[in-house]
């Protein structure tokens, strides 16, 4: 299987045809989609004036949607060796309480409930708000556009709460940017069913 920097050098290689170029990139959004497959997707077309069903884009537009993609994937991952390494020094003293972080799997890191609606800017420029958000105190408000209007979803099922069987990262929605706010940024006032449940890391 072809990670992400195998399938971002597919995209770059100037011999391969243009569907397969294409066809790299989304393949890229397997191993890191921040606001969720579709969604990130969508926006990356849109910010780089690729028709999202075109076969045949433009190489140039493929490309800069994939530096976009690049920049995004560093300051994740940036955030994820810095907390690896403070866990890792908490721990040598003593300190296991419960944390979260991201799995790394490609799962959305700030999902977007409806692939429709996104957040304004790069995706880097999303991700070091979120970044910011969660090396600092939980607040109240939506990490990423600083909305404070966050709604819970209704329950799925009568008599279940709304998260049963979701991701413990998720919480409300965000009126103002669309984003699924993850728990971990919002204080245990707003960060509803569950806050504070989550696992040792």
């Amino acid at each position: 299987m072809a990670g992400f920097r195998s399938l971002a050098y597919q995209v770059r290689d100037a011999r391969n045809d243009r569907a397969l170029r294409r066809h790299s990139l989304r393949r890229c959004l397997e191993r890191f989609a921040p606001y969720g497959h579709r969604a990130t997707w969508w926006h990356l077309c849109d910010r780089h004036g690729i028709a999202p069903e075109d076969r045949a884009a433009d190489p140039l537009r493929l490309v800069a949607a994939l530096e976009e993609l690049e920049e995004a994937r560093a300051v994740w991952l940036a955030y994820e060796r810095q907390f690896a390494e403070r866990r890792r020094r908490e721990k040598h003293h003593g300190l296991r309480r419960p944390e979260w972080a991201w799995g790394g799997s490609g799962d959305a890191v700030v999902r977007c409930a409806d692939p429709g609606v996104r957040p304004e800017g790069t995706l880097g420029e999303v991700l070091r708000r979120l970044v910011a958000a969660l090396e600092s105190e939980p607040g109240t408000g939506c990490p990423v556009c600083g909305a404070g209007e966050l709604h819970w979803p209704p329950p799925r099922v009568a008599g279940r709460g709304p998260w049963e069987g979701a991701w413990a990262w998720d919480g409300p929605l965000c009126a103002g940017c669309g984003i699924v706010v993850p728990r971990p940024a919002l204080a245990d006032s707003v960060a509803g069913p569950g806050a504070g449940a989550g696992a040792a890391a």
